[in-house]
């Protein structure tokens, strides 16, 4: 790790992290509270991810769905509109809207194999977006000024590495260049997250072999033929299957490649010292159980 210490990272006239974790255990918020210090850059990968990556892939899928409308269709192939997605770090609608779910296109859903076709091309993106990060370590401090650091990362970066595995290529070029931070939820914390996902399911990536294993227990369960499927129904379905997948991903990241703060902790944190101070009492932590 690149603060092998408490008095390291303290001392540390730049200051690099990475947090990962569930999407709602406050890595976005942490990211803008050190924003709003004046020293810190935020990268966000999501944003990385919808507008480097994905935005030529939303922007067709949107003016796919306009050709269907004759006078818009019309505009577009004589150039006089333009249409174009709003992506910002607090509005990633059009990155989720296009991922969409998969099932009855009535429903909103997409079929099968054209999920599956989005869900690769995120996955492609959003490695990619992650390897861009030593890169944009540099343009902070380079470019902008920044002494100091923070990636925010997607839920789903553990879908994307192998934590076992110690030459990973994202996890190494992440390790080299931040201090990787796990949020670590309660069981609390996951109960109100699979209750706020009841209220508004959203789309996710997951793992291939995870999706497909989902997808034919819920056909088999539910005993529902693919065109069938309720879109929200499969998502809340998988959800709490995908938190209880990913935790054990997390868990070895953080052993193998980072430090663990709790979700509770990082939600006391109000500025930047209160960040620093947390943080480097993670590593004395980590440094104590070695």
């Amino acid at each position: 790790m690149i603060y092998e210490t408490p008095r390291a990272w303290r001392d540390a006239p730049e200051k690099h992290l990475l947090v990962f974790g569930m999407s709602g255990l406050g890595k976005t918020r942490l990211a803008s509270l050190l924003r709003a210090d004046g020293d810190w850059f935020h990268y966000s990968v999501d944003y990385r991810i919808g507008t480097a990556y994905m935005g030529e892939h939303i922007a067709d899928n949107l003016k796919h769905i306009a050709m269907r409308t004759p006078f818009l269709a019309e505009l577009l192939r004589s150039d006089s509109i333009y249409i174009g997605s709003n992506i910002t770090f607090d509005n990633l609608a059009p990155l989720s809207t296009f991922l969409g779910k998969p099932g009855n296109p009535a429903k909103g859903g997409l079929p099968l194999e054209e999920y599956q076709r989005r869900q690769a091309l995120h996955r492609r993106a959003e490695i990619n977006a992650l390897l861009d990060t030593p890169s944009f370590v540099a343009r902070a401090r380079d470019l902008y000024g920044y002494p100091n650091f923070i990636c925010d990362t997607g839920g789903s970066i553990c879908e994307v590495v192998d934590p076992s595995d110690p030459a990973d290529e994202v996890l190494r070029a992440l390790q080299a260049n931040t201090l990787m931070v796990w949020i670590e939820g309660s069981p609390d914390h996951t109960a109100e997250l699979i209750r706020r996902f009841d209220q508004a399911p959203k789309p996710m990536y997951y793992q291939p072999d995870f999706l497909i294993g989902q997808w034919t227990a819920y056909l088999r369960e539910n005993s529902v033929l693919p065109d069938d499927v309720d879109p929200d129904a499969f998502v809340r379905f998988a959800y709490a299957k995908a938190l209880a997948h990913r935790a054990p991903l997390y868990r070895a990241m953080a052993e193998n490649w980072g430090v663990t703060v709790g979700a509770d902790e990082i939600a006391k944190v109000r500025d930047g010292k209160d960040a620093v101070e947390l943080i480097g009492t993670a590593l004395g932590r980590r440094k104590q159980k070695a």
